[in-house]
């Protein structure tokens, strides 16, 4: 494969200026820093709201104002808004109406009953993070969510957390529900129920996909996120980078903004022999057909 999709995942729900100041939080910042990441080479741009005090949210007039904003500027990289956030305690409900009520060409969506996040810390001798995260009750819900993509024409992004969530995949792929070709995200690295970032891993992971899938790898942290590029390249899959999932370009070095971050991706892929597609070209690889977002 002679082009590889970026993605750049903006801000995301959890971390905000106190990791990195330069992490885009309002509309205003978050649509610049899309136009720049758009500008360095990604063809996707993963995005999530923030409320005025910067906590995530899921109102659909806050997402309408960012896409409105990249298009106004000219920007034809591709939309994928979340339905996440159920780290941050929001309701599936509210956070599915992006869907129905912007029709985007992509919208992520997780796969599974929930995960179980945090780190046991040494220094402090006690757990961090630890809390569980729950996403859908029963495959019945899952089935219904998905459907709501496929009724308004939004490929989900598939959000597969450990190796559990491929069958939970298979089984909605089986009921007709997940539009072809599938586009399916591997996160990985995150501290608690979620697969580490390793090449072994990764190789498990993409083996239980259907035939003909697309798909990405997520590697969350600093120490993940550069160096899993390779190996997604090297088995045929896609990236995303972003202040999301990383807030430091180099060790110990905080990132200018996205647009650098989409810059050093670049360059390793070149480095590896491959260019990065362009809007164009990932909407003719992932079958999509042009919504109003």
């Amino acid at each position: 494969m002679d082009r590889v999709i970026i993605t750049c995942a903006l801000t995301g729900a959890q971390q905000g200026k106190e990791a990195n100041p330069n992490l885009p939080e309002q509309p205003d910042e978050i649509v610049a820093q899309g136009i720049e990441a758009w500008r360095s080479g990604a063809a996707v741009l993963h995005l999530h709201a923030r409320d005025g005090g910067g906590k995530a949210a899921a109102d659909a007039a806050v997402f309408r104002r960012i896409v409105e904003g990249l298009r106004e500027a000219g920007c034809d990289a591709i939309v994928n808004l979340t339905t996440g956030g159920a780290v941050a305690g929001l309701p599936i409900e509210e956070r599915i109406r992006v869907v129905p009520e912007l029709r985007p060409e992509i919208a992520s969506l997780s796969l599974g009953g929930g995960s179980l996040l945090g780190r046991f810390d040494e220094r402090r001798g006690r757990w961090v993070g630890d809390r569980f995260v729950p996403l859908f009750a029963s495959h019945e819900e899952m089935e219904r969510v998905a459907r709501v993509f496929l009724e308004h024409g939004t490929k989900p992004e598939l959000e597969i957390y450990h190796a559990g969530m491929v069958n939970n995949l298979r089984a909605l792929h089986a009921r007709g529900v997940l539009a072809e070709p599938l586009l399916v995200n591997f996160v990985m690295g995150i501290p608690g129920e979620v697969t580490e970032a390793t090449v072994r891993n990764l190789v498990h992971l993409a083996d239980g996909l259907p035939p003909g899938a697309q798909w990405l790898v997520s590697a969350i942290g600093a120490r993940n996120h550069f160096r899993m590029l390779g190996a997604a390249v090297a088995m045929g899959g896609h990236v995303r980078v972003g202040m999301e999932d990383n807030v430091y370009i180099a060790r110990g070095e905080l990132a200018r903004g996205n647009g650098q971050i989409v810059e050093k991706a670049v360059r390793i892929l070149r480095d590896l022999g491959v260019e990065p597609a362009s809007p164009g070209e990932a909407r003719a690889i992932l079958k999509l057909r042009r919504n109003q977002s």
